[in-house]
């Protein structure tokens, strides 16, 4: 696999691993046509009650019925209503095996869980889901620079990049090719600032992020590969 970009890539391989994760939890289905009152989410057996269909459908770009399927698949592998980081970073270890997903897998599960209390609720799940298949280049970027600003003040700084980049060497840096030096986490972090630090502050904002990623064709065709997976 060749990695013409670690920042392209880092940005790629949240949907393309995201997809995967769907498919193992037996999201990516058809839509069934036969979800009528039953699918109104059910709640009666789950520890967390989600949102109702109405309110879910106003905060994402899916249709009731593709609520209902989703909510079916994502009850039946978490039938509490919710998932905590160590069952989301099983899930990526096996797509893994013989490398270590656990830190991008933790970087991953942090952008979900929007409200920090250490489980994806099926809310944040569809919400989260809903930006990476069908929200605009500018939401998506928005959700990018999120999970890429580890502490979430605002910026991104040399250290948090350099964390995305070696959590993604180590899952998948043994099978490129060409193979990576180990330095290469800290020469694309040094490109990437090179290419995103406008006023060479040695952060990059959110304006700096959204600027260069939207002149750059590569990463916007990107951000349009799996519009129509559901």
């Amino acid at each position: 696999m060749a990695i013409q970009g670690m920042e392209l890539c880092a940005m790629a391989v949240v949907i393309i691993l995201f997809i995967a994760v769907l498919k193992q939890f037996g999201i990516l289905e058809p839509m069934s046509m036969e979800d009528s009152s039953d699918s109104e989410l059910e709640l009666s057996t789950i520890r967390h009650q989600p949102e109702g269909l109405d309110q879910l459908q106003a905060l994402t770009k899916f249709t009731k019925k593709e609520l209902q399927s989703l909510y079916r698949g994502f009850k039946n592998e978490c039938p509490s209503g919710l998932v905590d980081e160590e069952t989301f970073k099983h899930i990526y270890s096996q797509f893994f095996p013989q490398g270590d997903a656990t830190m991008y897998a933790h970087f991953l599960f942090n952008a979900f869980d929007v409200d920090r209390n250490g489980a994806i609720r099926f809310e944040d799940f569809v919400i989260g889901l809903s930006i990476l298949l069908r929200g605009t280049v500018h939401e998506k970027l928005n959700w990018a620079f999120n999970l890429y600003d580890i502490n979430k003040d605002g910026y991104i700084t040399k250290e948090e990049m350099l964390a995305i980049m070696k959590s993604i060497y180590d899952m998948m840096g043994r099978y490129t090719y060409p193979v990576l030096r180990e330095d290469a986490p800290i020469q694309h972090v040094e490109k990437f600032f090179q290419k995103m630090d406008k006023n060479q502050d040695g952060v990059v904002t959110i304006e700096e992020f959204l600027e260069t990623c939207q002149k750059d064709e590569n990463i916007m065709s990107s951000m349009q590969l799996f519009e129509n997976v559901i």
